[in-house]
């Protein structure tokens, strides 16, 4: 079967869909991978072929203006206005990610797509081709239950139909992002412009489309109101490859005391990476604590480190966080997995879209300390979260207990086994007979 996932982002949107392309194609599938083109390397290194993206949402982040909406969207409310705001500079950018996108299609002509949600002409992409698009997620956003508000609301207790309202405004805002760029493209396609043809979670037919979250039922449990096509899979990690080898400065600091406190916050900084570097660097010797801080994709600008902190340009979590006696980042759903995976008490620093939701997440299951919103973060706020999470043994039981059993599940193959699943079910096209 030829498979073509697409997303577009920071890394974190790209990693657990690069781990399930890699599973994918040693599971004897045609892999391609169609994302922003400074993943490039990282891709091609996983050996699938990849198709680019041009990098405007990635050059949007990086500015002045993407730094400043990663700090000010703190709420739902605050997220509307920005985006409202940024909608006209925006549209360009989304326009070139469905050129893009559709460009790999033409050229791949797969037998299903994968996609991420930033990438939602995949479903009109694969109404045009006819073959199965499947919705890959790494949180719960868009399905709606009765259960829960949506991740980017406030937890108020005001029952069912308010937490159901909540994801008719999240379709609303999303439709209102995304419909007119929908819109062109469908009508130079020739399809049909009814509003299940602009929904991401139906097909131009009324059908839902399978959505597959990435993430371990044991930090979040599936609602029992989905329906049927929305299923809860487990995460998919991309693991270092053998050949990798620490550096021998950082085997030395390891090893010249106890475990250390990761701190890492990857392209995430705000307006003021170097402020939040001193920060962080204050908040470990208030807390008589070694540190690990990683630099990597700019999001801290530190200097004149102490011999108790360990400037990290890059490292494998896999390797790195198993090593370390609590980990502290933005709360991005990649992170936040590896760190619940290494068994580490965590504190997540949060700035914007899902990461306050994981970071409620590690609060509730009892495992670490979160949300502590990045804007507001001081030095003081942060040293009192380390000496908690460093300090509870129960804290630290509770962790090595999840960690142990998401150690044991495998969200990979159960994700592979799903999307062959949905795949020989697609009406019209015999995939069992192609698969390997």
């Amino acid at each position: 079967m030829k498979i073509l996932i697409l997303t577009v982002g920071s890394r974190g949107d790209v990693q657990p869909y690069l781990a399930l392309g890699k599973g994918l194609s040693e599971a004897g599938h045609k892999v391609s991978f169609c994302t922003c083109d400074r993943f490039r390397s990282f891709v091609e290194t996983a050996e699938l072929e990849f198709y680019p993206v041009r990098d405007d949402i990635l050059d949007f982040m990086d500015s002045a203006a993407g730094r400043a909406v990663m700090e000010d969207t703190t709420n739902i409310w605050r997220a509307i206005l920005t985006n409202l705001k940024h909608m006209k500079r925006m549209k360009p950018v989304q326009q070139g990610i469905v050129d893009d996108c559709w460009a790999a299609v033409e050229a791949v002509k797969p037998d299903l797509l994968i996609f991420h949600p930033k990438t939602c002409g995949a479903p009109s992409f694969a109404e045009k081709k006819g073959i199965p698009a499947i919705l890959a997620c790494p949180f719960p956003i868009f399905v709606p239950t009765a259960t829960v508000p949506n991740i980017g609301f406030p937890t108020w207790r005001l029952g069912k139909h308010y937490n159901l309202l909540t994801y008719s405004i999240t379709k609303f805002i999303l439709r209102l992002a995304t419909s007119g760029m929908i819109k062109k493209w469908r009508k130079k396609a020739g399809l049909s412009l009814s509003k299940k043809g602009l929904d991401f979670l139906k097909t131009a037919s009324g059908d839902d489309i399978p959505i597959l979250h990435l993430y371990s039922e044991q930090v979040c449990t599936r609602p029992d109101d989905w329906p049927k096509s929305a299923t809860v899979t487990g995460y998919c990690f991309l693991d270092r490859t053998d050949n990798w080898t620490p550096p021998t400065e950082l085997v030395k600091f390891l090893e010249a005391g106890p475990p250390p406190v990761y701190v890492g916050f990857g392209s995430m900084a705000g307006r003021n990476p170097k402020k939040l570097g001193d920060t962080v660097i204050d908040a470990l010797a208030k807390a008589n604590c070694r540190g690990i801080i990683a630099t990597s994709w700019g999001g801290m600008d530190v200097d004149d480190l102490p011999e108790t902190i360990f400037k990290l340009e890059d490292a494998p979590h896999d390797w790195l966080f198993p090593r370390m006696s609590a980990v502290i980042h933005h709360g991005g759903a990649g992170t936040t997995a590896a760190g619940l995976r290494a068994g580490k008490p965590t504190i997540i620093c949060s700035f914007f879209g899902d990461q306050p939701f994981w970071g409620a997440r590690i609060d509730d299951l009892g495992v670490g300390v979160g949300p502590l919103p990045q804007k507001s973060l001081t030095a003081d706020m942060l040293a009192d979260a380390i000496e908690k999470v460093t300090g509870t043994e129960e804290m630290q039981r509770r962790s090595e207990e999840l960690g142990s059993l998401i150690r044991n599940e495998d969200g990979l193959a159960k994700t592979i086994q799903q999307i062959e699943k949905i795949a020989s079910f697609h009406p019209g096209q015999d995939f069992v007979e192609n698969m390997s």
